[in-house]
């Protein structure tokens, strides 16, 4: 079931919430420059195991609207909270792939979790969200050639083989947001950092992290082990950073065994 909500005035983001009645509800958010939709291999299976799937686009990317301003990580910290208030969300699993296992890691620190018992760390951006030099090499390939910096950027998600198809397929997915936001949000990734928030987390936490990813590396999981407590990392030794699609099989279990415990 698709449906808009309205975060603030004139600004309302997508969400997809599959099988609605499932007791185990799990709330998806995606990377940049991505959508909802990137965890297609993710809404196959686990509705057929009991879960809630809920699968939120930000405010840019994929189906929301698309304001020129609001890419801060507490603004996107917040812009979750309405979805979470609006749908009546509690005792929950949180699951942020990348930039949106940045987003929330804030939304943990600044709405203190609310509704959430457990969390999921996918190859987040944390404590570091891009090195300033890739982030403005990325800013200037967003805002003169998109296309071919997604291109780039597809090419460089994934250790496993994907095909010419599948890689079209994931370009167009990041290609639904709007250059703006695309650019904005690398701004915040360049400029924000997460280093205090991981020791303010409280609830049990699953990091999932490709050793291969040559977006955010590995060492990041392990900072974030050290410094979130009740944590556990589970290295995918055979994933970039698109770890949910180049070994969802394994992802798939690992999520429903931790969010359905």
């Amino acid at each position: 079931m698709g449906m808009f909500v309205r975060v603030e005035e004139g600004v309302r983001l997508y969400v997809e919430d599959l099988n609605p009645a499932g007791a185990k509800p799990l709330l998806f958010l995606h990377g940049w420059p991505l959508s909802h939709r990137q965890f297609e291999y993710q809404f196959n299976v686990l509705p057929a195991w009991g879960f809630r799937c809920i699968g939120v686009d930000w405010r840019g990317f994929g189906q929301a609207d698309k304001p020129y301003h609001g890419y801060s990580f507490d603004r996107l910290a917040d812009d979750l909270r309405a979805v979470v208030d609006a749908l009546g969300l509690q005792n929950f699993t949180l699951a942020g792939h990348s930039t949106g296992g940045s987003i929330a890691i804030r939304y943990m620190t600044r709405h203190r979790g609310h509704g959430v018992s457990r969390l999921v760390l996918i190859a987040a951006a944390a404590p570091v969200g891009l090195p300033a030099a890739a982030a403005d090499r990325l800013l200037r390939e967003t805002l003169n050639d998109r296309p071919k910096m997604m291109r780039g950027v597809t090419e460089s998600f994934f250790f496993q083989f994907a095909t010419p198809e599948f890689e079209d397929w994931f370009s167009q997915i990041g290609l639904q947001a709007a250059s703006w936001s695309t650019a904005a949000v690398l701004r915040t990734l360049r400029n924000e950092r997460l280093d205090a928030d991981l020791p303010q987390i409280s609830v049990p936490t699953l990091i999932m992290h490709g050793v291969h990813d040559r977006v955010v590396p590995f060492a990041q999981a392990l900072l974030q082990h050290r410094n979130i407590r009740h944590s556990r990392l589970v290295p995918f030794m055979n994933s970039g950073h698109g770890l949910f699609w180049e070994e969802r099989d394994r992802f798939n279990a690992e999520l429903a065994q931790f969010a359905g415990s």
